[in-house]
């Protein structure tokens, strides 16, 4: 078994290897790695967005609920890296059609990262694809109503939360 050191250094060179665009080249890198620490999340997760940049995300899809799991050996992500190894699996299930599997998980992040607008933002998507377009659309206006500068969203923020509650009602 390899030392934690020689992981850690492993781990930053194969993530700056994709930095520097050798992205294939730190994809293999971080395969063998993942496949010598297979209950490590943080390896797990980095092997998952390694696939991910080369479009490869059938092949990411076990990685990123790897990292997800936990409850392995190794220390759990860190919260920003589950953020996004939950952006990423969510996106990548929307992707690969698994709208469900998205609508599900990404549900589940909200809840557990409320103030996070990119995964109400890929719910959103994820709702669109299963048919909840009212839901969707709400998802969407509050993000846009809460989060945009625009000066002329600004003045209508109150018009835009007020309607987003029911897009169908007459007044």
């Amino acid at each position: 078994m390899e030392h934690h050191e020689d992981r850690d250094v492993r781990l930053a060179e194969a993530v700056a290897l994709r930095g520097q665009g050798h992205r294939e080249e730190a994809r293999e890198r971080l395969v063998a790695l993942a496949a010598r620490h297979p209950e490590d999340a943080e390896v797990a997760y980095q092997t998952a967005w390694a696939h991910d940049v080369l479009g490869l995300e059938k092949e990411a899809v076990p990685y990123y609920e790897r990292a997800l799991a936990g409850g392995g050996a190794g220390p759990g992500l860190s919260s920003e890296d589950r953020r996004g190894a939950l952006l990423g699996l969510g996106s990548t299930y929307r992707v690969l059609g698994r709208y469900d599997d998205s609508v599900a998980l990404l549900t589940a992040a909200v809840e557990e990262f409320p103030e996070e607008g990119s995964l109400r933002t890929f719910l959103a998507m994820a709702l669109y694809n299963t048919g909840r377009h009212h839901e969707s659309t709400r998802l969407l206006l509050r993000l846009l109503a809460a989060t945009s500068e625009d000066p002329s969203v600004r003045t209508y923020r109150r018009a835009i939360e007020h309607y987003a509650e029911d897009l169908d009602a007459i007044e």
